[in-house]
C-alpha cells in the first residue's frame, strides 16, 4: 500500500490540466474584463468629445447648426460617435462660465452605463459637461 502511494504522489500525469483549470477562469475574466473596460473608456471619451463640441459650437455661433437650444442638442448627439447607449444631451446658457456680462454654453451628457458580468447587472451613471464662454457680445 505505501508504495501505491508513493508511486501515485510522484506521478506528474494530469499536472498541466490542473493547473489549466485553475488559471484559465482567471485568465478568460481578465481578457473580458479588459475588453469591457475599454468600451465603458471608449464611451466616457465620445461623451466628453460631444459635449466639448456641442458647447463650442454654441457659445460661438458661427453655424446654422447651433442657433437655438434644439440645434444645440441635435448637433451634440450627432457628434457623440461612442457605443450605441443612447445618451441624453441638454443645453443651457450659463453666466458662470465666460467674461461677466457674456456668460457661456454649456452642454450635459448622461448616460446609464448597464454591467451585465453574467449573473447580475450593475448600472453606472456616466455624465460630461462642458462649459465654453461666448464669443460674441449680447445684444441689447
Amino acid at each position: 500500500m505505501r508504495n501505491l502511494l508513493k508511486s501515485l504522489y510522484r506521478n506528474q500525469e494530469a499536472t498541466t490540466a490542473v493547473e489549466f483549470a485553475i488559471v484559465a477562469p482567471l485568465f478568460i475574466l481578465l481578457v473580458f474584463g479588459t475588453i469591457g473596460l475599454a468600451f465603458v473608456l471608449y464611451l466616457v471619451g465620445s461623451l466628453h468629445f460631444a459635449v466639448e463640441d456641442g458647447a463650442r459650437c454654441a457659445a460661438v455661433r458661427a453655424s446654422w447648426q447651433c442657433q437655438d437650444p434644439t440645434s444645440t442638442v441635435a448637433y451634440t448627439q450627432s457628434r457623440y460617435m461612442g457605443p450605441n447607449v443612447s445618451p441624453a444631451f441638454t443645453y443651457a446658457d450659463v453666466a458662470t462660465c465666460g467674461a461677466a456680462g457674456y456668460g457661456g454654453s454649456s452642454v450635459t451628457g448622461t448616460v446609464n452605463y448597464s454591467w451585465n458580468i453574467g449573473f447580475t447587472t450593475f448600472v453606472t451613471p456616466i455624465s460630461a459637461t462642458a462649459c465654453y464662454p461666448k464669443q460674441i457680445q449680447p445684444t441689447p
